[in-house]
């Protein structure tokens, strides 16, 4: 299986990492955790279908909440953060 490929907005992506202090290139990393989860979101899934994927961080210090959406066969994230529902899905998951 290969690895997928990954997109972002460069705007957003700043936007990004002024708001919630990560950049889209340190988020890929949630989706190399082997016990990620990976969550629609219902909330925004209105003109085109989203998820969460809640992974381990690179450092393994914390837990990612990551949005994104699949396009043309690509990863698309759209937003990233260090939240606490996300870390709570996961521990709840992973019976952490």
């Amino acid at each position: 299986m290969r690895e997928p490929d990954f997109e972002w907005d460069e705007v957003k992506n700043a936007a990004n990492v002024r708001k919630h202090g990560v950049s889209f290139y340190a988020a890929q990393h949630a989706f190399l955790d082997p016990d990620r989860v990976i969550a629609k979101d219902l909330t925004h899934s209105q003109e085109e279908k989203r998820y969460y994927c809640f992974g381990v961080n690179r450092e393994g210090s914390g837990i990612l909440a990551v949005r994104f959406m699949y396009r043309s066969g690509r990863i698309r994230i759209i937003g990233a953060g260090y939240w606490r529902k996300g870390k709570q899905v996961y521990e709840q998951a992973n019976s952490v």
